[in-house]
């Protein structure tokens, strides 16, 4: 019986030019994004330098994260492996949600789901009581003598 050659298929090694092309970004942004820490390091350095299958997965990743509006901090943060954000559920249909509206003042209203932002009904009416004196504070006038000058 004839013997099975294990060969692997070699790693791909991209210049930076066509790196670009494959992740769809400028050069200028993937040196920003290695500057950053962001994107692994190249392989050689200048223009002998190339790039793998790795850093041109972070380069898609980092950019489809940037599309939906994640900020590189956070990015770097995931990259690091802490776990994305679960995406809240939308309601199901035919699901009753309880919320409850705070009339601060004529046309300023406050919505509160206590479920959703986990609060027990004693923080909700802390809450409101802090959001009344808050607003109280922003439209006390000042006292008279504060406009006087020295």
């Amino acid at each position: 019986m004839p013997s099975v050659t294990n060969t692997a298929f070699p790693e791909p090694s991209y210049p930076l030019a066509q790196l670009c092309v494959l992740a769809e970004l400028s050069a200028r942004t993937v040196r920003y994004y290695i500057q950053l820490g962001l994107v692994d390091r190249p392989k050689g350095e200048t223009r002998a330098a190339r790039y793998g299958a790795v850093q041109l997965e972070q380069l898609r990743q980092i950019k489809r994260w940037t599309a939906a509006g994640v900020s590189l901090d956070r990015i770097r943060s995931l990259l690091q492996g802490e776990p994305p954000p679960v995406p809240p559920r939308p309601p199901a249909l035919g699901s009753v949600s309880v919320r409850s509206h705070l009339t601060v003042a004529e046309g300023v209203e406050v919505v509160i789901d206590p479920g959703r932002a986990g609060l027990t009904p004693e923080q909700v009416r802390v809450f409101a009581r802090g959001v009344m004196d808050a607003f109280a504070l922003t439209i006390a006038k000042p006292p008279a003598d504060t406009d006087a000058k020295p």
